[in-house]
Formats: C-alpha cells, structure tokens, sequence
C-alpha cells in the first residue's frame, strides 16, 4: 500500500465532521514534526488549526486545506461504512476521500519528501490546514488570517487542494473564485383579514416588485475569467397558515455570487437604494461570505499550468467557477492563490470517492509544484 493511500484511510477513519477535527491534525503535526517542520496548533473556540512551516524567509508557499467533513447523511444509503476506508476497483470510498483528506494526506507526503531531498530548499513551505472549512468557518483559516495580520506573517504563494479537476486529474486549474454575500431580509407589513386589504399591508405585495427588480438586473458582463454577478433567492416564507389572513411580516433569503467588479458592501447598498426606492419597512441583516481573488499571470499560475499539463497530457482550462473555498481569506493578506485537487464528482454526495491512481498521482503533482518554485 502507497503511503498516500495509507494516511488518507487513516484520515477517514477519524469521523471528523465539522468542527470536530477527531485527532487528524495530531497526526499529522507528528508526521511533519519527524520531518522538520516547526508545528503550531492554532485554537479557536472549537475549532482546531494546524501551521507547519519549514525554511525561513522568502517566498512563502504554503499548501492550505481542511481536515473537516460534511455530515455523511444516512448511513443505510452508502455502500459501504462512510468512516471505514473501502477499495472496489480501483476506487477508494469514504467520507472525506475527494473533499479533502486525499489531498491534505498528498501535501504531507509531498512536504516530507521534499524537505527530504532538498533540506536547503529557497524560501519557506508550510501547510495551513483547519478543521473549519465545511461549517461556519469563522474560527478556521477566517481567524488564522486575521493572526497572521497581527503577525506579519507573509504568504506569497497558496496551492488549496479542493476538489477541483471535472473529469480527469489536472484537467481544471482554479486561479480564483467569486466572492459571497447572503442576506436574511424581514418586510413588515401589518396583518388583516384578505377581504379588508385597505385596513393592512401585505408585505409580499410591497416586496416582490423590488425582488423582481433585484433579479432581473443584469449587475455586468462578467470580469476577466469571471462570469457575471448573480442573485439568486433561496427562501421566501410569510403567512400564518390560514388563506384568509394577510400576513404582518415576510422572511426572505438571497445569496449574490459577485466578480471583482464589486465589493460587498457596494452591493449592499445598490440592493438598500433599490428597497428604499420601493419605500419598503424591513430590516436587513448581511454576512459577508468573502470578497473574490483573482490570480494574474506570474509564477505561481505559470509552475500549476505546466506541472498541470503534465499530469493531464493537455493544457488545463483555468477557471474561476464554483463556490467558494478558504482561498478566500488567504488572498487578502497579498498571496498569489490557485487550487489544484481530485475529481470532483462525488464530493458531499453518498459514496464519496477518489480513483486511487489519481490519489496516488497527487504527491507527485504537490511535489513538481514546489521544485518548479522552490528548488
């Protein structure tokens, strides 16, 4: 058994599901530690953080991932026992096994060997890893960065291992993603009977012309690699039940996916200006998900595409799709960030996979990518 294979069955078998890390960074802060690597845990609240550096100075890449797990959901669904590593031809099957533990296990592997064969290595290599990143992630890499201000501590180089290839390993090169912004919006109105609407305000009426305005607009064409910003509305709930009650107030849920065109909170106020123009009552609470990152052209975009194209035997697509990932929170401290990871295909779904070539092919793809910057 290779020794990626071995350490990420090790991982699944820890039920890590978010926040709980469930002993995977202790293991690997041993692993790294015999290597030589200076090794941190870094707690917040519940939430465990692993830094692991080796060499000093500059340039800084650090390999950023996250030990945590989404909910396995039924357990009758899957095939085979989500926290017991299973191989069936030619697959490994787990919790965790694309997204991410097959490759924070690869960084560690690829970290080890590469101290190893070049003890005096340029620059620094570390591994950021959290426990954070598939829950609320506030106190995950969010409050790891937010230190690393106080600090000082420069990052000019993030390689994150999230599930990003689309049918074959290295096919798809992320160099950035969109930013998040998610609102939870009360209308109020004033409750009455439905036959006597002149002695209430239905607060649906009043909101639904200013949401279909929302959707409608076209925010731009898109930035770059970037598609363009979107809003979509994920939950709308009022009412008390009854068809012949005009509800007192209305709940609505709306998420923006936004391109470097914007800031969250420019869109916050073009979304205020277009409620305020409908004269609505309401009361508007944001969370600000993360502002978007682009990677432009330079050393790091260069070394992922080559050692990409040599994994796949074609040129990778470079993209900024998807959601969101911690990446997020490493950009804004000034580092050049791409993600680099396994097939996608059955990440948080039942039977969660990874093809055990492409996983043992990750070590080698981590690997390149350090010599090709560092050596």
């Amino acid at each position: 058994m290779s020794d990626v294979l071995a350490l990420t069955k090790a991982l699944i078998e820890r039920p890590s599901i978010t926040p709980d890390d469930a002993g995977c960074q202790p293991m690997l802060a041993g692993r790294l530690a015999r290597a030589g690597f200076a090794c941190e845990s870094l707690r917040f609240g519940e939430v465990d953080n692993l830094w692991a550096t080796h060499g000093s100075d500059g340039p800084v890449l650090v390999f950023l991932g996250h030990t945590d797990v989404v909910p396995p959901g039924p357990r009758e669904a899957w095939s085979s026992d989500p926290f017991v590593p299973t191989e069936r031809d030619g697959v490994l099957f787990g919790r965790g096994a694309a997204d991410m533990k097959g490759s924070v296990a690869a960084f560690t592997i690829a970290l080890e060997r590469f101290v190893a064969e070049h003890p005096a290595h340029r620059g620094t290599v570390a591994m950021l890893v959290t426990s954070d990143e598939e829950g609320d992630a506030i106190d995950g890499v969010r409050k790891v960065a937010d230190l690393f201000r106080e600090r000082g501590q420069r990052i000019d180089w993030c390689i994150t291992g999230e599930p990003s290839s689309k049918a074959k390993l290295g096919d798809l090169l992320r160099v950035g993603r969109r930013g998040t912004l998610s609102a939870t919006m009360t209308v109020r109105g004033v409750q009455g009977h439905v036959a006597y609407p002149e002695k209430a305000r239905n607060p649906i009426h009043q909101a639904l012309p200013a949401l279909t305005e929302l959707v409608a607009r076209r925010w731009d064409e898109g930035f770059e690699t970037f598609p363009p910003t979107s809003l979509q509305i994920s939950n709308v709930h009022a009412g008390t039940g009854a068809n012949n009650v005009i509800p007192g107030d209305m709940q609505v849920l709306f998420n923006l996916r936004f391109n470097p065109h914007w800031t969250a909170p420019e869109l916050e106020r073009e979304c205020e200006m277009v409620f305020e123009a409908h004269a609505l009552d309401y009361v508007v609470h944001w969370h600000r998900g993360g502002e978007p990152f682009h990677t432009p052209e330079g050393p790091l975009r260069e070394a992922a595409r080559a050692t990409l194209a040599a994994v796949a035997g074609a040129m990778p697509e470079e993209s900024t799709g998807g959601g969101t990932s911690d990446a997020r929170f490493i950009a804004p401290l000034g580092a050049q960030c791409v993600e680099i990871g396994p097939v996608n295909a059955s990440i948080h779904k039942v039977d969660e996979h990874v093809r055990i070539a492409d996983l043992e092919a990750l070590p080698d793809l981590y690997f390149d990518l350090m010599r090709r910057l560092l050596a």
